[in-house]
């Protein structure tokens, strides 16, 4: 009798005891659905700013590139300057040109200098005999455009393709060689035209790099997406004529 009521009491100790820890087990259960409620809450505030990051970035992607993006001009003949060089052995030799197949676009490597001093220099050749070199066009920083040499004519400034595209020589502003708003935009419709005038596309469009590996224009040499984007606007100008 007294084992069993020893027995007895020991375990109403021991359920006394295991009753006493539940609580305390309820408060740790409490406390760690707590704690993965404020993980929980962490990680949600942190993918909030993450996509608040990414639609920031998105949008100002998108408006950088919609500057470029978007160029309402078509391929009508543009407002050009038509200030020929004389006729000599360094800038414009005279020479026939058979037949056009294609475009080259250059910029001048000369931070801030204008198309009518880079005209210039081209004609003052005839006299200094520096170097041969000229363009038939020239787009400067304000988007006008200078006409140098005839486009059936030579000029010297894509070396072996000399003899059958039309150059363009841009301006620009610094050593980064970006253009312009205005000097692309007169560039884009500039390039158009020709385009429609020798019966070409977009993709007979080409760089001075593609001919010879020089870095120019070096700003789409180096940031060959804005190439592309450049000959996509020369390409919807083309449309927007075709369909009106």
């Amino acid at each position: 009798m007294s084992d069993n009521r020893g027995n007895s009491r020991g375990n109403g100790r021991r359920s006394s005891q295991g009753s006493r820890k539940s609580p305390g087990n309820g408060r740790r259960s409490g406390k760690k659905k707590r704690q993965a409620g404020y993980r929980l809450a962490n990680v949600n505030r942190g993918l909030v700013i993450l996509i608040i990051i990414a639609v920031i970035l998105g949008i100002y992607s998108c408006a950088v590139r919609g500057d470029r993006e978007i160029v309402n001009v078509d391929a009508s003949e543009p407002n050009i300057d038509v200030q020929l060089l004389d006729v000599n052995p360094y800038s414009r030799p005279g020479t026939q040109v058979n037949q056009i197949n294609g475009i080259v676009v250059h910029y001048t490597a000369n931070p801030g200098s204008t198309a009518q001093q880079n005209r210039d220099y081209f004609n003052g050749l005839k006299d200094s005999h520096k170097t041969e070199a000229s363009s038939n066009f020239i787009v400067g920083l304000d988007g006008e455009i200078i006409q140098c040499v005839p486009t059936w004519e030579m000029a010297y400034a894509s070396n072996e393709r000399n003899a059958d595209t039309v150059s363009i020589e841009c301006c620009h502003p610094d050593e980064s060689g970006r253009f312009t708003d205005d000097t692309y935009r007169s560039l884009v419709q500039l390039t158009a035209w020709l385009c429609v005038k020798f019966n070409l596309t977009q993709d007979d469009v080409i760089r001075h790099y593609d001919v010879t590996g020089k870095d120019c224009p070096k700003y789409f040499v180096e940031n060959p997406e804005e190439w592309e984007i450049f000959k996509e606007n020369v390409g919807k100008a083309i449309e927007k004529s075709s369909a009106e």
